[in-house]
């Protein structure tokens, strides 16, 4: 038994104090448990390269190894990643394969791809009467959680979603009255609700001017799934 109580450097003893093993004479003593660097002693067993040690000892080790060494194994960290948290992201990013698929007005200089590039210096600007639309598509089953859109002189925003595989059977989703902003950009933060989607569909249904402008769209969430 002596090899295995020894005390090993990194180690913490978590017996209760005052306990002890069949044999001992009093105290605590040295206990063999979880070191707190995450190492597992190599005599946990006793020496068990020596003599073989057990199936079990070998089996509890290899346990004990993992639990310890999970924030040291890149290959742990990548499963917790993977299964444990969802990375949040700019959904309607181009970065993330996101598309604008569709745009009743087009202008050879402020494109509907403006939308969604990242730069606050591009945008896309009706040309005509009102109602005026856009179609965003992200190519895969995602979940919303929050959106924030940067236009200017739009006065009421309709925002419907589908998770069609095409861009059908689209369903009102959120509809707003911006405030009018002379001289600077509207910047509307809206929390989602129930935000799985495929496809969204953005009408300016009016506006404050002859024309209208939409500068940015993000969209914070999470992807579900692919599409089959």
């Amino acid at each position: 038994m002596a090899g295995r109580d020894r005390e090993w450097g990194g180690t913490a003893d978590l017996r209760k104090p005052g306990s002890r093993r069949k044999g001992e004479r009093g105290g605590a003593g040295p206990c063999v448990c979880v070191p707190a660097r995450g190492r597992v002693p190599q005599d946990l067993w006793g020496p068990r390269r020596q003599r073989g040690g057990g199936s079990f000892g070998r089996v509890w080790e290899s346990f004990l190894h993992s639990f310890c060494c999970w924030g040291h194994n890149p290959g742990l960290l990548a499963y917790k990643a993977t299964h444990f948290e969802m990375r949040k992201v700019d959904l309607c990013s181009s970065t993330e394969g996101t598309e604008v698929i569709l745009a009743t007005s087009s202008d050879e200089k402020h494109p509907p791809e403006n939308i969604i590039d990242g730069n606050p210096e591009t945008f896309w600007t009706t040309t005509g009467m009102f109602p005026q639309e856009f179609i965003i598509c992200f190519h895969k089953h995602v979940k919303i959680e929050k959106l924030v859109i940067q236009s200017y002189l739009v006065r009421t925003l309709r925002i419907e979603k589908t998770t069609s595989k095409e861009p059908l059977d689209f369903e009102q989703w959120v509809e707003k009255d911006l405030v009018h902003t002379e001289g600077q950009l509207q910047n509307e933060e809206i929390m989602a609700r129930d935000g799985y989607a495929t496809f969204l569909r953005f009408i300016i249904v009016s506006a404050f001017d002859h024309f209208a402008s939409v500068h940015s769209i993000s969209a914070e969430g999470l992807t579900v799934s692919s599409l089959p």
